[in-house]
């Protein structure tokens, strides 16, 4: 993963806990269906921050570990999961999870995939995974149009947050994710999601986000100002709709792990 944003969320986890939507449980329907991934699978989700995906897999009677660099998302997780049986966490990344090799059935990623350094992630799964496993990612991508709320929230961001518009659009499309699963790629979907928020909670998810700018800075409180305008005009019965689409993309990590066997199979130099 790249090192900053193993750093990135630190003093954002209050926040990040409280105001971070879920995901459809259509996506773990969708991994025992689709992707013919068996009940009880063993699930290692890396870059699993504060436990929101993890805890999908744990509801749906998988163990899961879960793999994260940022010791204070990490902690909240523990905390969030203590009391599932079949939890775990370790300290990794997406390129050194530390797991043992073929010990996965299933290899998750939700919103952190992007910040991975992504031939170093496709080897070190395809290390990790068993030799039939799969592996499912997915995120929320925030709508920003089709109502008045979703396109001034985008203004907002890009009038105020400090480093938005160099992370915005960091989100890889179908084309990237067909290119980064190569051969193995098997099948996308994408579900419908949404908060509806009041204005604490809408405050809170802005606060969750790594480029809005925190209390001290020049830019905070004109963009809170501009934030509580925006909810005041748009709000409906005292909250607003933020709507996501959740995106999965499934397959098989088949040329990383070629490139695997190809390396095993090399003398010593």
């Amino acid at each position: 993963m790249i090192d900053d944003s193993t750093r990135r969320f630190t003093d954002r986890v209050s926040d990040y806990v409280k105001y971070r939507p879920t995901y459809p449980r259509e996506v773990t329907t969708f991994a025992h269906l689709e992707c013919g991934i068996a009940p009880g699978a063993t699930v290692a989700d890396i870059g699993a921050g504060t436990g929101i995906s993890a805890k999908l897999f744990l509801d749906a009677g998988h163990p899961v570990v879960a793999v994260e660099p940022n010791a204070a998302m990490r902690e909240a997780a523990d905390a969030y999961l203590a009391d599932y049986a079949g939890y775990r966490s370790v300290a990794g990344s997406a390129e050194n999870t530390t797991l043992e090799t073929a010990s996965i059935d299933l290899v998750t990623a939700a919103q952190a995939f992007h910040w991975f350094e992504k031939a170093g992630a496709r080897r070190e799964f395809a290390r990790i995974l068993k030799p039939r496993g799969k592996i499912v990612l997915f995120w929320n991508s925030r709508l920003v149009k089709g109502s008045a709320f979703l396109e001034g929230y985008e203004a907002l961001l890009r009038e105020f947050s400090t480093d938005y518009a160099n992370v915005a659009e960091t989100y890889p499309d179908d084309d990237a994710m067909a290119d980064w699963f190569g051969d193995g790629f098997e099948q996308k979907t994408v579900f419908p999601n949404a908060q509806l928020l009041d204005y604490d909670g809408l405050r809170g998810r802005l606060a969750s986000s790594s480029y809005a700018p925190k209390p001290g800075d020049a830019r905070h409180e004109p963009m809170l100002a501009a934030l509580r305008s925006l909810f005041d005009a748009t709000q409906q019965d005292g909250c607003v709709n933020f709507a996501y689409e959740t995106r999965v993309y499934a397959g098989k990590p088949m040329a990383a792990r070629a490139s695997v066997s190809a390396e095993a199979q090399r003398p010593n130099s």
